[in-house]
């Protein structure tokens, strides 16, 4: 079952900086300095759009965007962003329901690997992993556990609230570093945010 936002979306930005601050927001502006100019970018499971105001302020234009979202609400909501002069595709669909034919110099997966259990997580990667060109960058942030029991408490919360609103699939983080490290990719920067809960990386496709 894939997780969809339709429920979340007129106020999951507003909860999001209840209970992180902008520690969310931080952590993927952190990946956007590292999008080259006149690049074509794939972005996935970006929800309200945000991330396109912030990606076209730093390139006005030159990208090609293709911004893939499963909840129609959040993709409506996205197609109201100032893009400046780039190219913007919207398709609203799950990725795993998306050609394949078109490659990308870079991938943009916020926040869009906690939603799966390990066997969708597999699936999805690969889907993925298959569009990106190689030597192409993979920008990819997420939640991370580090030990605190505060980081369980506060994401287990997570996945109850989200389940019964939205339908995730899952109650556990399943292993992202596995796949990348499975698929060969290589690390180019990484930084963490909000007592190192999120961890926001740069990998390459080798």
């Amino acid at each position: 079952m894939t997780a969809n936002y339709d429920n979340a979306a007129f106020f999951y930005d507003k909860l999001s900086r209840l209970v992180y601050g902008k520690a969310l927001i931080n952590a993927q502006l952190y990946l956007l300095k590292f999008v080259p100019p006149n690049s074509s970018v794939l972005i996935v499971g970006g929800g309200t759009g945000w991330i396109l105001d912030e990606l076209s302020a730093i390139h006005y234009s030159g990208l090609a965007i293709t911004y893939v979202e499963v909840s129609a609400k959040m993709t409506a909501l996205a197609q109201k962003r100032n893009t400046g002069l780039n190219k913007v595709v919207f398709i609203n669909d799950a990725i795993e329901n998306t050609p394949t034919a078109e490659t990308f110099d870079v991938v943009i997966t916020p926040f869009l690997f906690d939603n799966f259990t390990e066997e969708t997580l597999e699936k999805v990667f690969q889907h993925i992993h298959s569009q990106l060109k190689p030597k192409g960058l993979w920008l990819c942030t997420d939640f991370k556990l580090t030990g605190p029991l505060w980081q369980k408490l506060l994401l287990k919360s997570m996945y109850v609230f989200f389940k019964i609103l939205c339908g995730i699939e899952t109650l556990k983080l399943p292993a992202i570093d596995k796949q990348f490290s499975k698929h060969g990719y290589k690390t180019i920067a990484a930084k963490t945010f909000y007592g190192k809960f999120i961890m926001s990386t740069i990998y390459q496709r080798q």
